[in-house]
């Protein structure tokens, strides 16, 4: 299952949408593809509700809450998508999580959907690297990849993820969809942050090693 963004017991992240504004001549900075990713210490990604709510606390919920405020855009690969398809859009708009994921605009790389019915939701068709780096120069803030671990290593390959933000759960689960499978070219990394919670849990962030 794909990564969600609730929090143990319906508790939800509030992050604060603003408006992205700009003064006349000056100049726009290129928006980040920024790839949040919970996985386990032996990079599992897949399912993290049943081996992570026991390490949410105030800080955990913070930082997940800071990461989506700092997007107004989603990117998501196809399976991700459709999981979350199945999900949110009967949540409505009370719960705070729901009403983000429903109302912020989402982009879906596919080579297999013809149309993507959630609202909001666009189907990228064209070239997907000429889209991106289209996108990345419009006005606005960062562009987010949730869950879609495919898409992650395409856009590593492909030289568009300007940030992979992991948080690494102090716990082994031996089993299940990694990160980063037992194959592909090497890609250097550099740490931009790291921080420690209380519980544990390790707050990551990496950019491309050569910018």
């Amino acid at each position: 299952m794909a990564q969600e963004l609730m929090t143990p017991a319906g508790r939800a992240s509030s992050p604060q949408r603003t408006g992205n504004h700009r003064e006349e001549g000056e100049e726009v900075k290129m928006r980040k593809i920024v790839a949040a990713e919970h996985l386990t210490l032996d990079g599992v990604v897949q399912s993290p509700e049943k081996w992570s709510f026991q390490y949410f606390n105030d800080e955990l919920i913070g930082a997940i809450g800071a990461s989506m405020a700092s997007a107004d855009t989603m990117l998501l690969g196809r399976r991700t998508y459709q999981e979350f398809a199945a999900v949110w859009p009967d949540r409505g708009t009370d719960e705070p999580v729901a009403a983000v994921m429903n109302n912020t605009p989402k982009l879906v790389v596919s080579t297999t959907l013809d149309t993507v019915e959630w609202q909001n939701s666009t189907l990228i068709t064209g070239n997907l690297v000429e889209e991106l780096t289209r996108l990345k120069r419009q006005p606005g803030k960062n562009i987010s990849v949730v869950g879609s671990p495919t898409l992650v290593r395409s856009l590593l390959r492909e030289g568009l993820l300007d940030e992979l933000q992991l948080l690494v759960y102090p716990i082994v689960v031996g089993t299940g969809e990694r990160l980063f499978p037992d194959k592909g070219e090497p890609v250097p990394l550099r740490l931009v942050d790291a921080t420690t919670f209380g519980t544990g849990v390790l707050s990551l962030t990496y950019a491309p090693a050569d910018r």
